[in-house]
């Protein structure tokens, strides 16, 4: 697959307070956009990003425990995806073709300036293969956070070839 870097990382926690205290303090991450439990169909979560970093999260904590977040059997703080970042939309679409090919694409989700893949591996380990729009073209998306994926039509607005944004801030390489 033509991967070319880890994204960003998503964990299970007990607290999400107490995760986003423990990265500020101690390794500089910035809370950048929270999720706010709604009756048990998304969890309490936040997103923070890494001093000097120009993607628009680099750790996500989704909480599973306790009122503000929806109990599921088997769930244990830890790992919930890592995320990877391919180039180009046609490197998404093939490693779509792959994904479904080997019955291990579970969904896809547009998150506006964030085009997803989310699979998983032969242990059920969920994974996350993304390409980001460029940041100057990020005016030409929807600012969702969760619809489905029109690979299709995303590739018929950029073009399979264009380079993604290295992080979503960051300026698109042409």
């Amino acid at each position: 697959m033509p991967v070319q870097r880890l994204n960003h990382a998503v964990l299970y926690v007990r607290d999400v307070e107490r995760s986003v205290a423990f990265y500020t303090d101690l390794l500089n991450f910035r809370t950048v956009f929270r999720l706010h439990a709604d009756g048990g169909k998304v969890p309490e979560g936040a997103f923070l990003q890494a001093e000097g970093s120009a993607n628009d999260h680099d750790l996500a904590f989704l909480q599973i425990e306790g009122p503000a977040s929806p109990q599921s059997p088997g769930r244990r703080p830890g790992l919930a995806h890592l995320a990877w970042e391919v180039n180009t939309l046609a490197e998404l679409q093939q490693i779509r073709g792959t994904l479904l090919q080997k019955g291990a694409l579970a969904y896809d989700t547009d998150h506006g300036t964030t085009k997803s893949l989310y699979a998983n591996d032969p242990d059920g380990l969920e994974f996350e293969v993304c390409w980001l729009v460029p940041a100057d073209r990020t005016n030409e998306v929807h600012p969702v956070a969760f619809a489905p994926l029109d690979l299709y039509a995303v590739i018929a607005q950029f073009g399979a070839d264009l380079p993604g944004g290295i992080g979503i801030s960051a300026p698109a390489r042409h």
